[in-house]
């Protein structure tokens, strides 16, 4: 079996990065595909040639004749279960295939259709209209004629707290539609949420349930593990992995299904519910997380609070912070007390006289500004931020990487995205004073290396 990737160099918004440099949970997208195919075939697969995305309808032909090969586009996320259904029906079927979701799809419909642009419209064997993506099998080498295997995600809908009408669209719960095979195309700040968030940490954690329901020897197992270690169920080593030398306080709480890295450090009276940590976090004492992510090398001082967020790896969230459903890029730093908000306080009519909120917009792969999908987001910051103390940022909002903001009366409240162009530090007239800029856009790369190479 050979394995061909097609190389998405388009950045994504607002980190200037592409999509498989990006960290998902607590591994870059890139590294996760290894580790997933290497998994899914047992090791027994070879990687062919890298090919150009934009350019792959004339470049698949090209692919070894008469070997099986799987290709796929490194900008998408899908879980195991997701390429597991897909394979099984496709090597089952003895044709050249490839991955479709359908329209329909209440999971797809809610995370992976909206701010995308890469899926191809089409139609299955049945004639069902369907959406294609960038994942295909040959058996035997390219063939024009490929079958669209449907991978239907098996949704189901689960709500996480009770909220007043007027926010939950009259249906009482914030819920999510949990998936059974996940699949999302990066191309903005909030598919890293998705895939990180919803479709990883909460998904993990319905799927343990859905499983202990099914599975009445691992119940009594959990059960027995309870009482050996005199702990409450989702608090045993069972549900709570730890990492090499990594040093937990006796008050912590913490609530499984949740992955603590090595070198860890857990301060006194820290809460943590279902989260993914990496490796050499440290988490003062009395912060709070839930259905988060963490990346390797984060800090986490006293009070620092994280709801359904991604931490990309060397960042800090300074104390009495709550982000709240945002992603928060590596190397960047939020000061004390910033404010992200996530909900449009002013709503809009249904047409029959009743308030309803209106869903949050968020910035695509190519700029452009479209619903996100959610009643309830947050924002984003980008790579080698520096957000200072006290800062109150707008729901769906974007910082864009290398990007300075200091507090002042001028500029307290983010309301609109922030380029690097806009950033403070560009204002301050301090003699051997710089930021330098690690993350330029992929208009300016190109144009350096342009330069570069005329000089040259």
């Amino acid at each position: 079996m050979y394995r061909y990737i097609l190389e998405d160099k388009r950045h994504v918004l607002p980190f200037n990065q592409p999509a498989s440099e990006l960290t998902i949970g607590t591994q870059v997208l890139r590294l996760f595909h290894e580790e997933l195919f290497a998994s899914a075939f047992q090791g027994k697969i070879e990687l062919g040639n890298t090919l150009e995305y934009r350019q792959y309808r004339e470049q698949l032909p090209a692919i070894t004749p008469d070997q099986p090969a799987i290709v796929y586009r490194d900008s998408l996320w899908f879980d195991h279960e997701f390429l597991a259904y897909f394979l099984e029906r496709a090597q089952n079927s003895g044709r050249a295939c490839r991955a479709a979701i359908p329209p329909d799809d209440k999971a797809y419909n809610s995370y992976t259709l909206p701010l995308s642009n890469s899926f191809d419209k089409g139609t299955d064997e049945d004639g069902n209209p369907v959406y294609l993506v960038d994942l295909w099998y040959f058996p035997e080498g390219y063939t024009d004629e490929q079958l669209a295997v449907t991978v239907p995600s098996g949704w189901q809908e689960k709500g996480f707290y009770s909220v007043p009408e007027f926010m939950a669209q009259n249906r009482g719960d914030l819920t999510h539609y949990l998936p059974e095979r996940a699949m999302v195309s990066v191309e903005s700040w909030v598919h890293i949420y998705y895939a990180s968030v919803i479709f990883g940490v909460f998904t993990k954690g319905s799927r343990f349930e859905e499983y202990i329901k099914k599975h009445n020897f691992f119940a009594l197992r959990l059960l027995w593990r309870a009482i050996i270690e005199q702990k409450q169920i989702l608090t045993t080593s069972k549900v709570v992995v730890v990492g090499k030398d990594t040093i937990i306080d006796p008050s912590a709480i913490i609530n499984g299904p949740t992955v603590i890295g090595n070198n860890c450090v857990i301060g006194p009276g820290v809460v943590i519910d279902n989260c993914q940590i990496g490796d050499n976090v440290n988490i003062s004492q009395g912060c709070q997380l839930m259905l988060s992510t963490v990346g390797n090398h984060c800090f986490l001082p006293f009070r620092a609070n994280l709801f359904m967020t991604s931490m990309m790896e060397e960042t800090i969230v300074a104390q009495n912070t709550c982000l709240q459903m945002c992603v928060i890029g590596r190397n960047s730093f939020v000061g004390a007390g910033s404010t992200f908000t996530d909900f449009n306080l002013v709503g809009e009519g249904d047409g029959h006289g009743n308030e309803i909120p209106r869903p949050i917009k968020a910035t695509d792969i190519n700029g452009n500004i479209g619903n996100a999908g959610q009643v309830v987001l947050g924002s984003a910051i980008g790579h080698n931020c520096r957000i200072g103390a006290g800062m109150v940022v707008f729901p769906g909002r974007m910082i864009e990487s290398d990007v300075i903001l200091v507090a002042s009366p001028q500029r307290r409240v983010v309301s609109r995205n922030i380029t690097w162009e806009e950033s403070d530090h560009h204002a301050f007239n301090i003699p051997g004073m710089m930021h330098k800029r690690k993350y330029p856009r992929r208009d300016e790369e190109e144009e350096n290396a342009a330069e570069n190479w005329s000089a040259w």
